[in-house]
This record gives structure tokens, sequence and C-alpha cells, in this order.
């Protein structure tokens, strides 16, 4: 065993699971074969709303290879439907096009293909609406916002302070519905033995999946086993059970065979969540100085008639800038599309695409420095709660991004720096994202070989949690990584939070931390002493947690971006994308600056590509697969670089670390943005940057 004092944590240790996934020896959902495996392919409803008249069930039946066909009229009924997302072929209703509305079963997967294509649905068709706007009839206030957020604040008079301030930014910015297009689609594969429910499924959270499927079902969380040890990444799409693990076990229940079920790209697009598309008015009153003195962020958004999904895309406002007088609202429409849901850096995201934009107006409008503008209004304390932050480098992540990026030499006009064809520009945009943490348990087990094994039902979407994870417990151990083996992606082992909400290494770290902890003071007490069949301690953070002090938590960052724009056609291509971020301790800069680029690459794609296509009179997104929804690729990322600076937090958690995973997408968008104004003297506030929109 490797002496007490050993540091894994900081250094750029590879993947733990790195050569099984590059052999091709990790096995995702989709890639199990369990005996007498049959194959499940869903029906999407053909109209938008309305309800399911008939299903032609018995010509489907006679087709080969197909054992059976569900629709509501036949499926086994589900204990609960209060989740109505997931109340899959319960009832005739048609809430959006694309909703599940029969299944087909056959012994294979081609036969299940034609025989869902030529499935005959009757429909009683309604009129729908499918079309955000700011003066819907049935725009309302939500109660709150995405997690629990009140959905409006109010400090002070903005609207008076508006009104008599020297400087007014008053703008309206818009961004499109966006789709999570994780590698790897939805895949479940079901098993039904007697009540007993085995679920290979793609998932960020195997703890939570197990507990929602199990009430769905009505069987105890302890009947229901969720196997997801590698996931093809997520982005929020896989943070709660979708409908393709309902339908793969109630079909699976109706044969009484293992069922698999794999999720298209093109179904995705209408079953497995998106951003909601957001129409925001930003104002921002300052003094001939540029200092804050009033800022009002009002957001409206979309959720489906059967789930309120409120997006929190004002709550970045409330803690980022200093004023006195301040104002955030965000209203909802009910409309009959599918039920937004998570997607890299909810809120934050889009949020701060208008608020960083709508900065950099007013650096323009006061003639100030961006960089300038940002710092001159950098708070003491969390603006609104009074808290103070348990630590902030914004203005460090700013001053030495400028360093880096070159930005005192830019010369702030726009228009006039032109390199052959292409017009340049530079734009800068700070992002924050909040410090989460949430309960979850551990457990760690000496072997007498000296080998240890940590358990946590944690979930490794592509971010490198199980290295990390294997990192810190090494270090609590006082042994090295290699003696390390760690466990995750199962439901039996302890229950972890779902990764989500960049809380990951945050929540399973000091789980793992705190068990690690526990088994060396047992084994101090023991002398070192491991009996044959090991000495294995355990930990639960809950009350850890709720004993936190309050302290406003959230890691910060600075986004540069450099684009040139073609003359002649508006082409936009992002020369330079530079990231300093402040996110607590780094236990890995190999994986952290993956994670960092990797969200500063999805935040180009935001800027530059991203955008679902709504039909009105369709009722749909038309652009359902990657052919057609365009996302960044390796061309367009010509040179990106993340850097961070160093931050001690203790207040945090014992690794004294923040969330990496989404922080590096919000800002982006907006510094691209920015630089494209810089380059064009074209404002764009409506996303995507299309060349259409430039040239016109």
């Amino acid at each position: 065993m490797t002496t007490v004092g050993t540091r894994s944590a900081g250094s750029a240790l590879d993947r733990v699971e790195g050569l099984e996934k590059v052999t091709g020896r990790a096995r995702y959902a989709f890639e199990h074969l369990p005996v007498d495996l049959a194959y499940a392919v869903p029906v999407q409803a053909a109209i938008a709303r309305g309800e399911v008249r008939s299903v032609d069930v018995d010509a489907a039946l006679e087709r080969p290879g197909v054992i059976a066909v569900l629709w509501h009229g036949n499926a086994p009924r589900l204990a609960s439907t209060d989740n109505a997302d997931l109340a899959v072929l319960q009832s005739p209703r048609v809430a959006f096009r694309g909703q599940y509305v029969a299944v087909v079963v056959a012994e294979t997967l081609e036969d299940a293909k034609e025989a869902a294509r030529l499935l005959q649905v009757g429909y009683a068709t309604e009129e729908h609406d499918v079309r955000l706007r700011t003066d819907h009839p049935k725009m309302y206030r939500p109660e709150r916002v995405n997690p629990t957020y009140p959905a409006d604040t109010e400090r002070g008079d903005p609207d008076t302070a508006l009104t008599v301030a020297p400087v007014v930014v008053d703008a309206v910015y818009s961004t499109p519905a966006e789709h999570n297009n994780p590698m790897e689609p939805h895949a479940t594969i079901a098993t039904w033995d007697g009540d007993a429910l085995t679920l290979n499924d793609s998932n960020q959270g195997a703890s939570a999946a197990r507990d929602t499927v199990a009430s769905l079902f009505g069987v105890p969380p302890g009947s229901v086993r969720v196997i997801s040890p590698h996931v093809g990444g997520g982005f929020g799409s896989k943070g709660t059970p979708r409908p393709n693990v309902v339908v793969a076990a109630l079909a699976a229940r109706h044969i009484g065979r293992p069922v698999k079920l794999a999720v298209t790209r093109q179904q995705m697009f209408a079953v497995t969540g998106y951003r909601t598309p957001t129409i925001q008015r930003v104002r921002l009153g300052a003094d001939a100085e540029g200092r804050l003195t009033a800022i009002v962020h009002d957001a409206f958004e979309q959720s489906s008639t059967i789930t309120e999904f409120a997006e929190q895309t004002t709550t970045p406002t409330r803690i980022m800038y200093a004023a006195p007088h301040r104002r955030t609202t965000h209203r909802l429409v009910r409309l009959d599309v599918p039920t937004p849901s998570w997607m890299r850096a909810p809120g934050e995201c889009p949020g701060m695409f208008a608020l960083e934009s709508a900065m950099d107006e007013l650096a323009i409008a006061c003639k100030l420095d961006p960089v300038e503008l940002r710092i001159r209004n950098e708070p003491g304390v969390d603006p609104e709660s009074g808290l103070p932050f348990s630590s902030r480098n914004l203005v460090a992540c700013l001053r030495e991004g400028a360093r880096r990026f070159g930005w005192a030499d830019r010369d702030p006009t726009p228009g006039v720096r032109r390199e052959g064809r292409l017009l340049i520009g530079t734009g800068v945009a700070s992002s924050t994202y909040p410090a989460y943490r949430s309960p979850s348990r551990a457990s760690a087990l000496a072997h007498p070989d000296g080998r240890f094994t940590v358990r946590i039902a944690a979930a490794d979407i592509g971010t490198g949690a199980r290295t990390v994870l294997t990192q810190l417990a090494a270090d609590a151990l006082g042994s090295s990584p290699d003696e390390v083996t760690m466990e995750i992606g199962d439901s039996v082992l302890p229950a972890a939070s779902l990764a989500g909400g960049s809380m990951g290494t945050a929540s399973w770290g000091t789980a793992v931390v705190r068990a690690c902890e526990a088994l060396m003071e047992e084994l101090d007490r023991r002398g070192g002493d491991v009996p044959a069949d090991g000495l294995e301690a355990t930990a639960d953070t809950a009350e850890e947690i709720r004993g936190a002090r309050r302290l406003a938590r959230h890691a910060f960052g600075a986004q540069f971006a450099e684009v040139g724009v073609d003359v002649d056609s508006g082409e936009t291509r992002v020369l330079r994308l530079l990231g300093v971020f402040a996110a607590g301790r780094i236990v890995n800069p190999k994986t952290a600056r993956s994670q960092f680029i990797g969200g500063m690459t999805m935040g180009m794609s935001m800027a530059l590509f991203e955008e679902s296509l709504m039909d009105d009179r369709f009722g749909d997104y038309l652009n359902r697969d990657l052919a057609q929804y365009h996302v960044a690729a390796c061309a367009d990322v010509r040179d990106v670089d993340a850097f961070w600076v160093e931050e001690d937090d203790p207040d945090l958690n014992p690794m004294g670390t923040k969330g990496i995973g989404e922080i590096g997408i919000v800002g982006t968008a907006a510094a691209v943005a920015n630089a494209v104004h810089h380059a064009t003297g074209v404002r764009i506030r409506d996303l995507p940057i299309r060349l259409d929109k430039l040239v016109r």
C-alpha cells in the first residue's frame, strides 16, 4: 500500500476506463443481448393535438415476426400517471406531434420497423398552437422556475431608475429551440423476472431512474435495478427517464420477454427533451461612468400542455453585477409542443447570451472597454440575497483572459479591421454557474491484499467522473489510483444524485471522501488489520449538506472570441476561442480542460448553427436529424483553449471543487455575437448568427 500523503488529485491522470472504451470492451445499453430478446419500435403521433380513435392492430399482427402491438387500448396500466410525460400509452390524448401512440414488438428490429411503418392509426384532429410569442393570451407567471427559484425578483425601483439613468440599453434578444444530441441516442433493454425489473439504460442517474420507474409500475424501489456503467453523452436529456424506458418496460411485461428499444435520432427531437426557445428583454441603466443603476431582465418561454417546465433564464442576472435597482421575471405559455427539459447549463446559457450581449451594447454606449465595464460593476456580495460569496474571481478571469488573448491591442471601432475577404472582430462575455451539491452515499472496502473497492451509483456520461472519483478516493485512502477500483453506474450501489447541474464531483466526491475517511479511521483503530472478507465503511452526506453555511456559491469565467466574417457572403468563422475560469480546485487538469473546451465548442455551435425550426401548420420541428440540425464539427473549431485561475474555497466541500461541465457553454454565444458586431457593426440579437441576417 502506498504511504499516506500521496496526492493524486491535481494530476492529469488518464481516464481509468479509457482502454475499455478504445478496445470496445465497454458495454453501452444497446449492446447487451439477453436471451430471447425482442425488439420494440414506437409509432409517433402524426398530429399535434387531438385523440387516437383507432389502431389497426390485426393487420400489423399478421405481418412476419410481429409479436405484439401495444396502444392505449391494450397496454398494461401504470400504477401512477402523475408524470404525464411518462404516462405512455395510457390515454387516447395526443399532446404534441411525435408523441408515442403505439409500439410494435417483433422478433427482429427489421420486422418491428416495417410493421410500425405500416401501422394504421386513426385520429380526431384538433386545432393546435405551437408558436411562442410575448403577447400570447395564455402567458402566465409560474410559481417557480427550475429547480426551485422564485419566478420573479425585485429590489428598489427599477422603472424610475431607468427613467432617470443617463445611459439606457433596452433590447430584445431571442434564442431558438435547441435539441440535445448526445453521440449515443437513448436506449433501453427491459427484463422482468416476476415483479422484479432490470433496465440496461443510458441515463444520467441510476438511483433517480430506479425510483421513478418503481413508482410508475407500483413496485418497491428494491425491485427495480438500473444498470448504466457507460453513457455516451447526455447534456441533460438523460437526466430523468424518458418515454423509451417506460415503453420498453410495458412491452417486456406484456410479452414476458426482454425487450430492446433504441430511440432513433429523428425520434429524439420529440421525446427526449430540448431547450425552450426564449424571448428576452433586457434593460440596463447606467451613469456616465458606466456604473449600473438598474437591471431589468424579462424572459418569455414555452412548455407543453401536459407538464410545466420553466427554465430559470434570468437567474444568473440576479448575481452577476451590482445595481441598486433590479428586477427579473419569467413568463410561460403552455403550447401543443413536447415538454422542454434540461440542456447543458439550462437557464444560464440563454439568459447570459441576452445579459452579456446587452452589457456589450452598454459598453459601446458608455464608450468604455467591455472588460472594464464588467470589472467596474463587480459586486462585493450577492446583489439580491446579500449573502457573501464563498469565492468570486470573475475579475481575475477577465484580466487573465484579456492578457492571454491580447485584448489590450484591440481597436474598439466596429468594422475597421480586415484581412483579405474577412472582416475581423473580437468579443468578450462573462460566464457563471451555481456550485450545487446534493446528498449521496458511498462505501469503501479494504481488501487484505492492500487494494480498495469504492462503490457509488454515480454516472460517468463522458465527463471523466469515474477517473476523478478514483483520484479523490486514492488520496483519502493514502493509496494510489491503480490500487482503487471504482464501481459506478448501477442502482444496487449506494444511492447517488444524478449527473446534472455540474454537481457530480461535488456531490459524489463528498460521499466518496467521507466513506474513505471512515474506512481509514476504522483501519487505524484495528492497527491496519484487514479481515479475510475485507473491511467496509459507508457514508451518507445528507446531514453534512443540510448543515452547510449559507453562502452564494458560484463558478465564474470569461470567454474571448475572435471571428472572421466574409465581407460578401456573411459567412462567419470563429478564428479563436479562449476561456478562463474560476471553478474551485481542479482535480484533473486533463479531463477539466476537455470539459471546458467541450462546453465552449457547444456555445460556439449555439451562436452560429443550432436551431430547431418549427412549422406552425405542421406543428413540429422540421430539421430532425444531424444532416439538417447543424452542430459544430472539428473544422469549425480552429483554435480553442481553456485555462483557470487557482481558487481555494474550503466552504464548498471537502475537495474545494465547483462544477465545470456547464460553465464553458455559458457566455460563449454572447462572446461570439459581440465579436461579430465588432467585426461588422451589425448587432445580431436573434440566434443563430446566420449569414442571411448579416447580409440583410
